[in-house]
């Protein structure tokens, strides 16, 4: 059961198409927010938008690609278009990982997952920022980053250094926008089952019964629901005084 902690919010969620982006536009509509719908995929995301809406939600889809200032603009104006103001965003939208060392790592990938990653997230927060800002009734948007913003990984340059800056970047947006009232903060998941984690096990010839104990004290794979309670817990009002910080859904991965 999920208790309307969003009633008559309006919010965004980037990369909403699949996974942990899915779940959590699920779970925000089912929490009373009338949901946009931002991903680049058109297919996957009208289907959300179709499934949200014959669970009772509102939602509608709105196509972008994070790394095109214009085209953020565009999505944060027709948020307000559509339903009158901005209330939440999640800025989840991101590249799969990099997977070559320093040494070796691959130079048009590395700027490709910085446009997205790091300065699309900027951009997210550049115009979310504006427009709450504009509003005067405060907010809340919620960044997710990653364990990998905290433990680095290897083969994982460009992923890494993105997740990092993400969290640097909540902590800036924190900084400047808490006498306004607008909450900033990040969500780092760990090991969560998304067909980008699959991909990797099935990529590197891994189980998930022998690989999932290394990354999680409960010796299993998180789900896209659980990272979507997480920014459900800081969209809402039951997080009124928390800003400036990472949640670690990360089952025990960065305490050791």
């Amino acid at each position: 059961m999920t208790y309307p902690v969003l009633q008559d919010k309006v919010a965004i969620v980037t990369g909403a198409a699949m996974g942990m982006g899915y779940e959590t536009a699920k779970l925000f509509a089912e929490a009373g927010a009338k949901v946009v719908v931002a991903d680049l995929n058109e297919e996957k995301g009208r289907q959300a938008v179709t499934d949200i809406e014959s669970a009772g939600g509102q939602a509608f889809f709105f196509k972008v690609d994070i790394s095109n200032s214009e085209q953020v603009q565009a999505m944060v104006k027709a948020t307000v278009e559509k339903y009158g103001k901005l209330d939440v965003a999640v800025n989840n939208a991101a590249l799969t990982p990099d997977d070559k060392p320093v040494a070796e790592f691959d130079e048009a990938y590395w700027d490709r997952l910085m446009s997205i990653d790091l300065k699309g997230t900027a951009l997210c927060l550049k115009y979310e920022l504006q427009q709450m800002i504009k509003q005067g009734n405060g907010g809340s948007i919620i960044n997710i980053s990653s364990v990998s913003g905290f433990r680095p990984q290897p083969a994982n340059p460009a992923y890494v250094a993105a997740k990092h800056g993400v969290v640097g970047l909540t902590k800036v947006a924190a900084m400047e926008n808490g006498d306004k009232n607008i909450r900033v903060n990040s969500v780092a998941p760990g090991a969560i089952d998304t067909p980008m984690l699959r991909g990797a096990l099935e990529q590197f010839g891994f189980k998930e019964e022998e690989y999932a104990p290394q990354l999680s004290l409960l010796n299993r794979f998180g789900q896209p629901r659980e990272i979507a309670q997480a920014s459900l817990w800081l969209a809402s009002d039951m997080s009124s005084y928390v800003t400036g910080t990472t949640l670690h859904v990360d089952a025990g991965y960065t305490s050791r």
